[in-house]
This record gives C-alpha cells, structure tokens and sequence, in this order.
C-alpha cells in the first residue's frame, strides 16, 4: 500500500509513523508512506497558498490551483483521495477496514479555516473528520487515520487475529483483560478466564464488552442492539 499525505508541514512526518507497529509495516515494505510539501506547488516566490474567503469572513481558504495540482501530482487510477475536515463522516473502524483495502490512499491535511470548495468538488473523494471538535490543522488527523489503516494491513500486526477483538471491530468497545499476576493488590483475575473453558472464556468476554459498551457508549450500544436485531 502506498500513502501520500499532502501537507504544508512535511516536516511533521513520518513523526509517530516512523515507530511501533507502523514503522515496523514500513521497513517490512508492506506499505510506503509520503510527505507532499503542498507549498512547493506555489505560484509565486512567496510560496502563496491561502487567501481572504469572498463575502468575507474571518481566517483564510486554501487557494483551489495550488491544492489541486498537489492532489493530482500524486492521484493515479484507484486512488482514493480524503480531505480532513470537521464536517467530514466520522471516522471509525469499519471506514479503516475499507481504506486499508486501497493500494493507494491520499491524505490531505486540511489548514486555515479550510478549502475552496472546488477543490473538493474537483479534486477530493470523501471528507473525513476524528470527531466533534477542531483541530489547528489535520496533520495529527492524517497520522490518526494512517495508523489505524495500517495496523489493519495483512502483516502488521505479525497475528492478525490481533485486530478481530479489539475496541470498534465487533460493534462493541473490547472487553477488559488481565494478565499476570493472578492477584494484585487484592485484585484478582476473574476465575473464568483462569478455568480453560475457552467456551465460558468467550461468553465472559462477550457479556463484559456488551456491559461495557453499554455503559460507556449508548450510541454504540444502540447500534450494536439493531445489528442483533437485523441478523436475528
């Protein structure tokens, strides 16, 4: 797989995608990941990339020329290219599961108060936002976004069966682990996880996630109850 970010802060990466699992997946060659300095398809000596919106209004746009030249530089037949943005869909596991299906994907990191629109009527696949809240740029977006793909490369974890019981991959937040020791501080490890019963074991684990998606996140919770509902 092979990810360009487009960025006017191309010193920012690879930053966190240079380590862990990441960086593993990156000297394994199973994916290839790109920092575009979007400011070198600038105009003027200036290197000018934003402007003053029409009809006014406070912060500066992203210049449409610049942008998409950067986008197309990069783009090839099957690239997928995603803008960050606050009024993006929201991120989630199952939108990483189908990025990291891609051979290639496009990140391009928002800036200022955002884009010319054109730009992402022209040049721009989807929008994708981490959450309800703003951000001073989408670099750590991309990052977010890049890493979540990633790990879900065949490989990067070394057992993939890692990724199918984690937080969001069910519909449900993870249920709670435990390791050694068997007591800690007058803690102590369930005593079904301790029996061998792999079938108790599964059950345990189900009913904590279901109970612990259904305190933490209504939301999910409510989802994952019209999923059931739907299969049943």
């Amino acid at each position: 797989m092979r990810i360009d970010v487009l960025t006017l802060f191309p010193e920012l990466f690879p930053g966190p995608l240079g380590g862990s699992i990441v960086g593993r997946a990156v000297r394994q060659d199973l994916v290839e990941i790109n920092a575009v300095d979007i400011r070198s398809f600038a105009k003027d000596s200036r290197g000018t990339v934003d402007e003053k919106p029409y009809g006014g209004g406070p912060g500066m746009l992203m210049i449409p020329d610049v942008l998409t030249e950067a986008i197309e530089s990069v783009r090839q037949p099957g690239t997928l290219v995603v803008l960050t943005s606050p009024r993006g869909e929201v991120f989630n596991q199952k939108i990483a599961a189908e990025f990291a299906k891609l051979d290639h994907l496009v990140l391009v990191s928002g800036h200022y108060e955002g884009v010319d629109q054109r730009v992402i009527d022209l040049a721009v696949d989807r929008e994708i936002s981490l959450g309800d809240f703003v951000m001073s740029s989408g670099n750590i977006a991309a990052m977010a976004i890049a890493d979540a793909v990633i790990r879900l490369l065949p490989g990067a974890l070394g057992d993939d069966e890692s990724s199918v019981e984690e937080s969001h991959s069910m519909g449900l937040l993870e249920y709670p682990q435990y390791t050694r020791p068997v007591e800690f501080r007058g803690c102590r490890v369930p005593e079904v996880l301790l029996s061998g019963d792999h079938g108790r074991i599964a059950e345990f684990r189900k009913s904590e996630a279901e109970k612990v998606t259904r305190e933490r996140r209504p939301d999910l919770w409510k989802k994952y109850l019209q999923t059931e509902m739907k299969e049943v």
